[in-house]
């Protein structure tokens, strides 16, 4: 796949909450900036935060509106809108940053206002 691929993959996935999948379009040895999270270094680790999303999210949608892509890298405005078990809602609009090597994301990092958020990390 080449980067679109990848990058159109990674947001279908995710709007589908196939996060194995989703785990899957990463290096082994790939860094994700999150602006939550932190930085989460290796597949395996992402994997592992992943894994928790469905006691997060009752509902979780991220919406490319632009893209921009030149060789192995892309950039990517999107709106994020889920909701949680609790029923709080979040609605944020995202940018991401992506470097895609040989098929596979070897870096993101995503730049969100942390406020819509809260409902999640609140529990």
């Amino acid at each position: 796949m080449d980067t679109r691929d990848v990058i159109t993959r990674y947001y279908e996935l995710a709007n589908q909450g196939d996060w194995s999948g989703f785990a899957d379009l990463f290096a082994v040895d790939a860094v994700f900036d999150e602006q939550l999270a932190g930085r989460v270094e290796g597949r395996e680790a992402l994997r592992g935060i992943l894994a928790g999303f469905p006691e997060m999210y009752a509902s979780f949608t991220n919406t490319p509106r632009h893209v921009v892509v030149e060789g192995e890298q892309a950039a990517v405005i999107s709106h994020i809108s889920a909701k949680t078990p609790a029923g709080g809602t979040i609605e944020a609009d995202v940018a991401n940053y992506f470097r895609v090597v040989g098929g596979e994301i070897a870096h993101v990092a995503n730049f969100h206002d942390t406020v819509p958020f809260r409902a999640v990390l609140a529990g």
